[in-house]
């Protein structure tokens, strides 16, 4: 099979890999859709060390080509959506109840980290009865493929914000987890959603997802626009979808008094996070930071197949290139520079 494979630091090619073969508990999926992520970026440039001769990829649907044989529940030629996480469900952190963490910390991200990612024709699949999903027959593989990480990463931002009904929330970040943490955030009965960027068509979409106001931070002071927008108190809770000092600080600055900051970002540079010391009350201002990994398993994956099912959310709008995979290579380097506003583009298989 045709794979894109990370040989080193910013050194990534398309080479010829076996196709891998399934355990007792573990499924082969063969790809028929796949996306890059800019996470995907990160791990090139270095963002989790230096991982070598490593198929890359967290994202991908396609159609089961093998199942282990303790597998129940699905069959050879099953449509499936497989989570970027894929946790064991057995170990001390998983019945815990921390499943992203299984084993370790961020533990649950096992495509490219800790095997082979899923940019690929074929992919392997651990724990398979516990990580597939069936996607309806009225859902497309392409909107299939959101839930696999944007829509679960997006939304569970806007899940641990914990916006009361009618309540406000800020999301700073208008790229996919944005934009999806803006559809997660008015679907959660937010009374007042505020998305920052400064790409003009980002901040559309945004409004499409939901957004009440949108704010350019080239234009205006986002700080001071939100304070404006709610008489001086700071909202509910305020979410860091890029994963920068500046806009962890700006959910720090804007977050109430007892507010909740939930990050949803991938700091992928640096040593030290700081915390802007009086916007935090000198630490006592009851200000909550939460953090997360993009939630996996089936049930999770069932109930975002749901929502694009019956039509509460459409994901494609965030799609702006579709490439083949021979051309995966442009792909990944439009999603580096950010090239011809891209947002998301697909990798087609077939």
């Amino acid at each position: 099979m045709k794979a894109l494979v990370m040989r080193g630091l910013n050194d990534v090619a398309i080479l010829e890999r076996p196709i891998p073969t399934a355990g007792p508990n573990d499924a082969i999926i063969k790809t028929t859709i796949a996306m890059v992520c800019t996470s995907d970026v990160h791990t090139v440039s270095g963002g989790l060390g230096d991982i070598s001769d490593r198929i890359l990829g967290h994202e991908a649907v396609g159609v089961i080509h093998e199942l282990g044989s303790a597998v129940k529940g699905f069959k050879i030629g099953d449509r499936v959506a497989v989570n970027a996480i894929t946790p064991c469900y057995k170990c001390e952190n998983c019945q815990r109840g921390f499943t992203s963490q299984c084993g370790t910390m961020l533990g649950g991200y096992k495509f490219t980290i800790q095997k082979d990612g899923n940019m690929a024709e074929y992919f392997h699949l651990n724990d398979a009865e516990a990580n597939l999903a069936l996607i309806p027959d009225e859902v497309s593989d392409e909107a299939a493929c959101y839930t696999t990480d944007m829509m679960s990463t997006g939304f569970k931002g806007a899940e641990n914000a914990r916006i009361p009904l009618g309540g406000s929330g800020v999301i700073f970040g208008m790229g996919p987890v944005g934009l999806m943490a803006v559809a997660g955030t008015r679907m959660l009965g937010a009374g007042l959603v505020i998305a920052v960027d400064c790409v003009p068509s980002r901040l559309e979409l945004a409004k499409f997802y939901g957004a009440d106001i949108t704010i350019n931070f080239k234009e205006k002071d986002p700080i001071t626009e939100i304070l404006r927008l709610t008489n001086g108190q700071g909202t509910d809770a305020a979410m860091d979808a890029l994963g920068t000092q500046s806009t962890f600080e700006n959910c720090i600055k804007v977050a109430r008094p007892g507010g909740i900051i939930s990050n949803i970002g991938y700091f992928s540079h640096g040593d030290h996070i700081n915390i802007p010391r009086l916007d935090w009350g000198v630490g006592m201002a009851e200000k909550t930071i939460t953090t997360l990994l993009c939630p996996g398993g089936s049930e999770r994956m069932k109930r975002l197949l749901r929502l694009i099912q019956n039509g509460r959310i459409d994901p494609t709008k965030l799609t702006t290139h579709h490439f083949k995979f021979s051309e995966v290579h442009k792909a990944l380097d439009m999603m580096t520079t950010k090239a011809d506003g891209i947002i998301k583009p697909v990798i087609h298989f077939d």
